[in-house]
């Protein structure tokens, strides 16, 4: 820039223009355009890390042996497993709270038939299932007591009372309803709790073949020790991803089978009131 000040003077002082050589003339390369000093590379997305890098999943799969293969597939396995069992659960302890909103419309209702009606539909109803099972002990306990009158000898059956047999046929018809609620809360506590030990075997093995590399070349450089040490930290990210969604499903959901049952330990209880006394419990009366 001084240099151009300095010309445009000495053009103005009417010096000989052709002695003078213009700046952009003697020194051509001053006056251009410099790259920029820092070009960074190109955003990468995530999908490129993935599946184009040296240490993506693709390239982990790889190299990986079968030992190491099949742990990774028995984890993704275990991860599905635990995904269906959530969403299954979860879409049927829904359901179980729709049901126990009609309950006080089955006390409403101005018989008993009526009343299951107001409970809905009785494939895999507790609520329905209990109330029949109730209604049927009692009309069972009934019956045999009248054929019972008629015989001269007693029977074993004569021993229960009509509150006794209908106290049999609810808790069976509550225990049924607590194993269905629990079925499959099993596979998610033994996934929640072998998990991480599954993916810690993986890191163990991914460290033995980092070892079983730099052994074998005689060298240290990263090249031989990155692909091994990545599997294994791949393993053990891979072994929590799966279990601490298991431990949180396992608990969350084993709380609300417990609010279910609650809910069908009232109406039980309820129930049993009506079928021995012909009335409901007033639940006032009991606080």
């Amino acid at each position: 820039m001084r240099m151009v000040i300095i010309y445009n003077v000495l053009k103005f002082l009417s010096f000989p223009f052709e002695a003078i050589p213009s700046p952009f003339e003697a020194n051509p390369s001053a006056f251009a355009v410099s790259p920029p000093l820092l070009q960074f590379p190109p955003p990468l997305s995530l999908p490129y890390l993935l599946m184009n890098s040296s240490f993506s999943l693709l390239a982990i799969w790889t190299l990986g042996d079968p030992v190491s293969n099949g742990v990774a597939i028995l984890l993704v396995t275990m991860s599905v497993t635990t995904w269906i069992l959530i969403a299954l659960k979860t879409v049927n302890l829904i359901w179980q709270h729709r049901l126990a909103r009609k309950v006080d419309g089955f006390w409403h209702s101005i018989n008993l038939e009526q009343g299951l009606l107001h409970l809905g539909p009785s494939g895999n109803n507790p609520f329905y299932l209990l109330a029949s099972r109730g209604h049927e002990a009692l009309l069972h306990i009934r019956q045999s007591q009248s054929a019972s009158d008629q015989l001269e000898r007693p029977q074993l059956h004569d021993r229960l009372d009509f509150s006794d047999w209908v106290s049999r046929g609810l808790h069976q018809s509550i225990d049924l309803s607590a194993s269905s609620l629990q079925s499959g809360m099993a596979v998610l506590g033994s996934i929640g709790s072998t998990a991480p030990f599954i993916g810690l075997f993986g890191t163990v093995w991914g460290i033995y073949h980092a070892l079983i590399s730099i052994s074998s070349s005689g060298q240290t450089s990263i090249e031989l020790v990155a692909g091994p040490i990545g599997e294994a930290l791949v393993m053990t990210a891979l072994g929590l991803g799966v279990a601490i969604p298991a431990v949180l499903a396992y608990n969350a959901l084993n709380r609300a089978n417990k609010t279910v049952l609650a809910q069908l330990k009232r109406f039980a209880h309820d129930l049993h009131a009506y079928f021995v006394t012909g009335t409901r419990v007033d639940n006032k009366s009991l606080t």
